[in-house]
């Protein structure tokens, strides 16, 4: 996929012209993606799909009134009825207060660091279905598997370029290299299931074809013979891979537009201790191959590293600039957009830091409970924290695995479950959220 230069032409003409027919602000959001992904089944391709896509997005400003619109055709015609249908849809629309572009002094300068987003490495789809027959391969060679969801392999790349009416141009570029095994195990007409993902900037970060299978391989034979348990409290360690979904509904609720509407279990509690003091949250956009990293927020504005948790202490939201002036605070540099409706918020690089024990002295430490290697259907009332969802793993005892555990619940109120977390040492940036592995020392766990 080699990648031509990436022009804000577009971008910096529609904003023009939105001035022009009577827009008192503008902003303008040009993406470019291209993709390839092959997959095969049983050693035969089964699919090959590519996108080639280039989107404009323009919002634009009448006083406190604002609307958006996008389109994917770029032609001189298209943008002239862009603009025009986005200047009368603000005069139209409802007045909102809080409706701005970001603050001009917030915003990231010219001097930008070099994260090392893009790697050019172009894999044609040959090169992609052996990837992915190879990580199929690996998957079905393990003893006990004995179907497959096959392997899948792909290559993404992608420009995203922002330009204001007050003097922000900006523009990143990245690519996302990905390889994903999916397979059954099966003893005595039970089958269970497993597999194994990885994405990374970099192809040479990404784990190899034949570690993903076998990865995803093991998992399923690893759940053969799993058996429900009865209810009860119990320890509960959340495996790494899987512990960014208790952390998740944390993010959801330190971000500014729900903090602002009142519909966050953690509102009223900035600096207050809601965590264990074990535990930290970091966020950070400037690590380099990084998949959540980017010199600038979607709304332009200027990002740094920052704590979210320190010790336990919740230290600060996710704000953009309308949910920061309904707080009255200031941005954060989290503002996330697509092009067809105004920013939201999101983290970039979120990652819990680890503790000093390793998963396997965190089972020591907790005697016996069960470790949840997967979970489905998390369920969260927004307001009060209260939390439950599906899980399957292995009941362990004496610090050693015994079974495998499934058809089982977990629940708890998150206010509680965070005071008594216990971070591992295990932490693998896998994603843009991450975390090690999780204890909890009693959860209720409802089974037959």
């Amino acid at each position: 996929m080699t990648e031509t230069p990436f022009s804000l032409d577009a971008a910096h003409d529609v904003v023009a012209r939105a001035l022009a027919s009577g827009a008192d602000a503008a902003e303008a959001v040009l993406a470019r993606r291209s993709a390839l992904s092959v997959a095969v089944r049983l050693g035969d391709l089964e699919e090959v799909e590519r996108e080639e896509s280039r989107d404009l997005g323009l919002r634009v400003f009448i006083g406190r009134k604002q609307a958006v619109v996008s389109a994917s055709d770029l032609s001189e015609p298209t943008r002239a009825r862009l603009v025009e249908r986005a200047v009368a849809m603000a005069r139209l629309a409802p007045e909102d207060r809080f409706a701005s572009l970001a603050p001009q002094d917030r915003l990231a300068g010219t001097d930008r660091p070099d994260l090392d987003l893009f790697d050019p490495t172009d894999l044609g789809a040959e090169a992609l279905e052996a990837r992915a027959r190879e990580a199929e391969d690996a998957a079905r060679a393990v003893p006990g598997v004995t179907k497959s969801d096959g392997g899948q392999a792909s290559i993404t790349t992608g420009d995203w370029g922002l330009v204001t009416s007050h003097g922000f141009e900006g523009r990143h570029q990245g690519s996302a290299f990905s390889l994903a095994a999916g397979v059954i195990a099966e003893r005595d007409g039970v089958m269970e299931i497993g597999g194994e993902g990885r994405s990374t900037r970099h192809l040479s970060d990404l784990l190899s074809p034949g570690a993903v299978g076998t990865e995803a391989g093991n998992r399923a034979v690893a759940q053969l013979g799993a058996r429900k348990l009865s209810s009860r409290t119990a320890p509960v360690i959340l495996e790494n891979r899987i512990a960014t979904q208790l952390i998740g509904p944390l993010i959801g609720a330190i971000a500014g537009p729900a903090v602002a509407r009142g519909v966050s279990f953690l509102k009223d509690r900035m600096g207050d201790q809601v965590m264990s003091d074990a535990i930290s949250l970091v966020d950070d956009p400037l690590r380099p191959r990084a998949l959540g990293s980017t010199p600038f927020d979607d709304e332009g504005v200027a990002v740094r590293r920052r704590s979210l948790v320190d010790r336990g202490v919740l230290t600060s939201w996710l704000l953009n600039a309308s949910s920061a002036a309904q707080l009255g605070l200031e941005t954060t540099g989290h503002a996330s957009r697509g092009l067809a409706g105004p920013a939201g918020v999101s983290g970039h690089n979120l990652n819990i830091e680890p503790g000093s024990r390793s998963l396997a002295e965190l089972m020591g430490d907790a005697g016996s409970g069960l470790l949840v290697t997967s979970m489905f259907g998390p369920s969260l009332n927004p307001n009060t924290g209260d939390w439950s969802a599906g899980i399957s793993g292995q009941w362990f005892e004496n610090g050693q695995i015994v079974h495998a555990v499934n058809e089982v619940t977990i629940a708890g109120n998150l206010l509680a479950l965070y005071q008594r977390l216990i971070p591992g040492s295990d932490l693998e940036m896998r994603s843009s959220n991450n975390s090690p592995s999780l204890l909890i020392d009693a959860v209720a766990i409802a089974g037959a």
